[in-house]
């Protein structure tokens, strides 16, 4: 059975300034995977995540070439509202950044930007993600309090749900579970595998464990440059390029 591409990206190049930080990148990613970005630091893997919902565009010397589509339009179109393709595409950062409200609040955030004022739906949804994120039973006897009393591994399961509750299609995760216990990154990666029942994921870290754990494929990064991209099984077992073997067996990264 053929799978279907919602991501399609076609000689992606992106540069600051003159300094070429992806390299005609040309990659596919289907609905309901979880494609893992593995590489070592300074390789584009989380730059070129930030180009799939357009963060790339804050810094003013940034430019692009090729194409990106996700299902079927080019993202960079001038049509393209950003508002609606960030809310389509949403990120979660390394660093978990809850706000100064209560846990509730935390999740409600953007769905009261977005101008939602209906009680029940909110109430609904908030409800809802945090059952997602495995974090509602931990929580639900203190939805008043501070987010910031939280542990590191709770907060970044609450950014988690804070996106969810905008009801995107894709989840774009740039190292979660970056600097957590080992039982929180358990919690995340159990989350993972659930959600991309819903979503799809796109996952870029550090620890290829992880990747080998989760996803359904792997993309090997390096310098730039999209070096490889397979069924993980594949990747971590039989790579066909011998960085990749050399990066994965930790002859360098």
């Amino acid at each position: 059975m053929e799978r279907e591409i919602v991501i399609r990206v076609r000689d992606f190049s992106y540069y600051l300034g003159s300094q070429p930080i992806l390299k005609k990148i040309t990659l596919d990613v289907f609905r309901h995977e979880i494609l893992s970005i593995i590489g070592p630091a300074g390789s584009g893997k989380s730059s070129f995540l930030r180009c799939l919902n357009r963060l790339n565009e804050i810094r003013a010397e940034a430019r692009i070439s090729g194409t990106i589509e996700i299902n079927g339009h080019n993202i960079y179109s001038p049509e393209v509202s950003l508002t609606e393709l960030r809310r389509k595409v949403g990120m979660v950062f390394a660093l978990p950044v809850p706000l100064p409200r209560s846990i509730f609040e935390n999740v409600a955030f953007g769905l009261r930007m977005a101008g939602i004022k209906d009680k029940k739906l909110i109430e609904e949804r908030v409800i809802d993600s945090l059952k997602k994120v495995a974090l509602w039973d931990e929580v639900k006897e203190r939805l008043n309090s501070s987010a910031l009393k939280l542990s590191g591994g709770q907060q970044q399961r609450l950014c988690i749900a804070r996106v969810l509750a905008m009801r995107p299609e894709f989840i774009l995760l740039d190292e979660p579970c970056s600097g957590l216990d080992p039982v929180s990154t358990m919690k995340i990666e159990e989350s993972l595998m659930d959600l991309k029942k819903e979503y799809t994921i796109i996952l870029v870290t550090n620890n290829t464990k992880q990747a080998a754990r989760v996803s359904d494929r792997t993309a090997f990064f390096l310098s730039g440059e999209l070096i490889e991209i397979d069924r993980t099984d594949r990747i971590f077992t039989a790579p066909q390029d011998k960085r990749t073997n050399d990066y994965i067996s930790g002859r360098f990264g």
